[in-house]
């Protein structure tokens, strides 16, 4: 074969090849055209969400109660002399709270404040505790439990205690359980005469889901 000869045939072989490479490159640029559509689905999920209903209620005789706001204080029924108090004397009122009948949880309840103002402030004390009803709360009663210890300042809830207000165990129905305070006051032994006050006292009850 001569020179030229060969030469056509490397150059045919090169051609091919070139071509074989480009045939090739078309087979792949056609197999990257070629794409699936994208499949997808889509599910979308709601929720309704309803408050619950909470409510304490007070009242100083155990049987008429309501909500008594810092502005409309429910008063106290103090035992004979409240209103013409001795040196050293002691008298005492009930005071009742429930949870109201659609109330869904249950309470703690704290003594969130105490203020006092007149002559007299100073010069008296009290003392919280429970008692079993309303008639069991007197000036010498003991209770079941303090919650304010005896001497306190009148203006102050310093070493107060929590306690609990269950829910109605018939929501709807039923108010939840009262629960019986007794609040003792006692004048000290330097009382003035002719003179007053008035204690103001805040029960904070904070639901327990």
């Amino acid at each position: 074969m001569s020179s030229s000869e060969t030469t056509q045939t490397v150059d045919r072989s090169k051609n091919r090849k070139v071509k074989a490479i480009l045939a090739g490159g078309l087979v792949l640029g056609l197999g990257a055209a070629i794409t699936l559509a994208a499949w997808n689905d889509s599910e979308f999920v709601t929720g309704t969400f309803g408050v619950g209903h909470f409510n304490v209620l007070g009242s100083a005789d155990g049987t008429t109660f309501g909500d008594h706001a810092a502005g409309s204080p429910a008063a106290l029924s103090f035992t004979t002399g409240f209103n013409n108090l001795s040196p050293s004397e002691t008298v005492a009122a009930p005071y009742v709270l429930h949870l109201d009948t659609t109330t869904n949880f249950d309470a703690t309840v704290s003594m969130n404040s105490a203020a006092s103002s007149g002559t007299a402030a100073g010069q008296l004390t009290y003392k919280i505790i429970k008692v079993a009803s309303v008639a069991g709360c007197t000036p010498t009663a003991t209770g079941t439990a303090t919650i304010v210890p005896a001497g306190t300042a009148l203006n102050s809830v310093a070493g107060a205690s929590t306690f609990n207000l269950a829910r109605s165990t018939s929501l709807g129905t039923l108010t939840g359980a009262d629960v019986f305070l007794c609040i003792q006051v006692t004048s000290s032994t330097s009382l003035v005469q002719d003179t007053s006050a008035v204690g103001t006292w805040e029960f904070l009850a904070t639901s327990t889901p």
